[in-house]
């Protein structure tokens, strides 16, 4: 329920807080007070985009905050779903500033317009004269069907099979378009993946080649070169061998004299036996240098290979194209696996089809069930708020299992006759708006019985209703309000006097500016703004006395 109302600097209002209480809730006010800009103030936090940028203030932002008592609503969910901290005591809030901008916010976390509309029609529902039009959608009559039969679990049960039988058709039907396009392109696939298995790559490969073409490509240059490097060590008449050998025996002779020479002539040595080492190298690998004509086109045909792939597929590595090959063979073996998983959703849709159909059909059984009974007690109500000769008709068509939706297999249409002899025709084309008012408010009545409704605002629906039908409407609201919290606001005192608290909308001069203010009648208050209701400004005696009839009569 709404336990308060806070605006600050909307329109008129300065600021002002409203504390509301269970029960039937009255609010009266002259035509301009201000009751619409209360309204407008509390559909802001109920979602509505801001129209108005006239502040009370121009120069601060306006605020607007709802109290809400959410324990029977069974709301965890819708807070966990969202991430939002669950608070027994929930607040809702807008801020708008001058320059269009706004903010939302529940439980003080930043909230988009969508998700606080969403939490807000949950919380309270607001009817005025053009909101009763809400009674033409099939949605509604069926939420109606449903309430008058108890059938809260039962829906729930359906729905929640229905919501993964279409979860799991579109899963299947997603996924026979990826099987199909991948066995499209399976030919391409297997060909692109032949292509790369055949060439039988290996991660190093690339290099070696590289340097194996290099070497047969300049083999001519290296034979020559080491053939001239051997032979200016060890062939030439002053080479480097023999030269060094000598001075070898040389440094020999001269260390019988001077022994000192030992670690020289050590060193010389090794030195000799490490260059001659390489001589012989230079001389083998001279001789395994070879013009190879046939391994150079091998080499060649072979990079060239490995280039045009690397070319194809977008890849400058070997690596790469080993990764291209894996990911191929896992797009073939893929077209297995979904095969096998679209046989699993298949098995699946099937069961939850037939499940979701079997509690459509008791869905549907219990809505005809229910029909006769809802329709006297609406057409009880009804005769109750004066509209003795109206008829009220159920018609409830059966579907196939194949147009099995969201509401199960059932459409709807809620038929009204307001005249003796007149056929029940379609709500929208014969019912007035002020029978439409009292039909909503009976139908209403008959939800809040069985459902845990949102707290209902009632905006002026009595329009075209007066004297003893005006008493009816209003002893109607009053038992509806046992049930749940009910906010009326109205014109006439008959409903007014039916209420377990009364607020009066009004203008005073605030400074140098007119602001609408709201105050809570006492018993002696009520009195007297039911007395100017039923006889203008000026209370005479017969009002008074009138308007306490009435505050009696509804005691």
């Amino acid at each position: 329920m709404l336990n308060k109302l806070s605006i600050k600097n909307y329109a008129l209002i300065d600021d002002i807080e409203i504390d509301f209480t269970n029960g039937l809730t009255i609010i009266t006010g002259e035509t301009g007070a201000g009751k619409s800009i209360i309204l407008g103030a509390l559909s802001l936090i109920l979602g509505q985009r801001s129209e108005s940028k006239y502040f009370f203030h121009q120069d601060k932002k306006c605020i607007i905050e709802g109290f809400f008592s959410i324990e029977r609503y069974h709301l965890e969910d819708f807070f966990v779903e969202h991430d939002l901290d669950y608070e027994k005591q929930t607040i809702l809030r807008r801020e708008i500033y001058s320059e269009g901008k706004s903010r939302a916010f529940i439980n003080d976390s930043p909230v988009n317009l969508a998700l606080i509309k969403a939490l807000a029609e949950r919380l309270i529902a607001i009817h005025s004269q053009h909101a009763v039009l809400e009674i033409n959608k099939e949605s509604f009559q069926l939420l109606t069907l449903d309430s008058a039969a108890n059938n809260d679990e039962l829906a729930k049960e359906f729905h929640s099979r229905f919501k993964r039988y279409r979860a799991i058709s579109k899963d299947l039907e997603d996924l026979i378009i990826e099987a199909d396009k991948l066995r499209t392109d399976a030919d391409y696939y297997q060909f692109l993946f032949d292509e790369l298995s055949e060439a039988n790559l290996d991660e190093d490969e690339q290099v070696k080649l590289e340097e194996e073409l290099n070497k047969l490509n300049h083999a001519e240059e290296i034979k020559r070169c080491l053939h001239q490097a051997e032979y200016i060590m060890s062939e030439q008449e002053q080479s480097a061998l023999p030269l060094i050998k000598e001075a070898l025996a040389r440094v020999k002779e001269a260390e019988h004299y001077l022994p000192a020479l030992a670690e020289i002539s050590d060193r010389l040595n090794s030195s000799f036996i490490e260059l001659k080492d390489i001589s012989e190298e230079i001389m083998r690998v001279e001789s395994e240098i070879g013009i190879d004509a046939e391994r150079l086109q091998f080499v060649e045909d072979r990079l060239s290979l490995i280039f045009k792939l690397q070319q194809k597929h977008q890849t400058d590595s070997i690596d790469g194209l080993i990764q291209i090959q894996k990911s191929l063979q896992e797009k073939i073996d893929s077209i297995s696996i979904n095969d096998t998983t679209i046989e699993a959703l298949k098995t699946e849709k099937e069961k939850l089809k037939k499940q979701s159909v079997e509690l459509a059909s008791q869905l549907s059984d219990s809505r005809l069930q229910i029909i006769p009974t809802l329709e006297k007690q609406i057409d009880s109500i009804l005769q109750d708020a004066g509209m003795s000769q109206a008829v009220f008709k159920i018609e409830l068509e059966t579907l196939s299992e194949e147009q099995l939706r969201d509401s199960g297999r059932d459409k709807v249409r809620f038929l009204f006759s307001a005249n003796r002899g007149q056929v029940p025709q379609p709500i929208n084309k014969v019912a007035s708006g002020g029978e439409l008012s009292r039909l909503m408010l009976a139908i209403k009545s008959i939800i809040a019985q069985t459902s845990s409704l949102p707290t209902l605002i009632f905006d002026e629906i009595d329009t075209g209703i007066s004297g003893e039908v005006a008493l009816k409407v209003g002893n109607i609201m009053k038992d509806l309000a046992k049930n749940l919290q009910v906010i009326a606001i109205t014109h006439l005192p008959q409903i007014a006097a039916q209420g377990d608290a009364h607020f009066k909308v009004f203008k005073n001069q605030k400074d140098s500016s007119t602001a609408t203010d709201i105050n809570l009648l006492d018993q002696e208050g009520r009195i007297e703004e039911i007395a100017q209701m039923l006889g203008g400004s000026k209370l005479s005696e017969t009002a008074i006395s009138h308007a306490k009839e009435l505050l009696g009569s509804s005691n």
